[in-house]
């Protein structure tokens, strides 16, 4: 029977949100919210917050939420779960963003369920995506645009709006932050240094693309997380929560 283990990775040095992994929401830092969705999914034998500050460390320690202490260097997550999957035995590893409260184990299963069902060869890992609506939401440099091929393999991700409108509308698809790795993908992805497209566009999953690798991508119906990445963000799920 094939394992999967969840990875939270959580920094608590955070350019746009200093602490955010600590930012209480109903009185429990935000990385315990994360945690208590995940452990919910059916699919994941196991739940870790990967962490490089002491203080995230701690908070966890209170909580009883495992953690395993990774270096600091991390340019992404995804490097930050490749170091402390390589502590772990799994078939497949499935990277949840910490900063992603109410995320929905539904889509975290929907995730870890199609690793071992699409990934072979030259396919490591498996990220989802939803349709974007309003024009607001299409031009946030936030929500990671993503176009994928007949095969819903990835072609391209830019945090600017894709495809061009030039000759027609289109219809703008986000790239949802959670990505299902194989054991031997997510320490292929490790292995592998920055290129340029993912240093100018600051979104991993070029670093497979980069390489010749592919990314299957999984519609997901309806939106199914809401990412924290200001204290603005922060203070809209504090009230959808209360």
């Amino acid at each position: 029977m094939s394992k999967i283990i969840g990875i939270i990775p959580a920094r608590y040095q955070s350019s746009r949100f200093p602490g955010k992994p600590l930012a209480e929401i109903n009185d429990r830092p935000m990385i315990w919210h994360v945690y208590n969705q995940a452990k919910k999914a059916s699919l994941l034998d196991d739940v870790y917050v990967a962490t490089d500050d002491f203080r995230i460390m701690d908070a966890c320690d209170e909580l009883n939420i495992k953690t395993i202490m990774t270096a600091s260097h991390h340019p992404t997550g995804s490097d930050r779960v490749a170091e402390a999957a390589r502590t772990l035995m799994a078939d497949a590893v499935v990277n949840i963003q910490g900063d992603e409260p109410m995320i929905s184990p539904i889509l975290i299963d929907i995730i870890a369920g199609n690793v071992l069902k699409y990934c072979a060869g030259s396919c490591k890992t498996v990220n989802g995506y939803t349709e974007l609506k309003s024009r607001k939401n299409i031009d946030n440099p936030n929500n990671v645009k993503v176009i994928f091929d007949k095969d819903e393999n990835a072609i391209a991700f830019s945090r600017y709006p894709i495809p061009y409108e030039k000759g027609r509308t289109a219809v703008s698809y986000r790239q949802i932050g959670i990505y299902g790795f194989t054991y031997d993908g997510i320490n292929l992805f490790g292995s592998f240094p920055q290129r340029e497209i993912e240093l100018a566009e600051e979104i991993e999953m070029y670093r497979f693309l980069e390489n010749g690798y592919t990314i299957k991508m999984i519609g997901i119906p309806g939106d199914q997380s809401i990412p924290v990445d200001t204290p603005e963000d922060l203070e809209k799920v504090r009230n959808l929560m209360k």
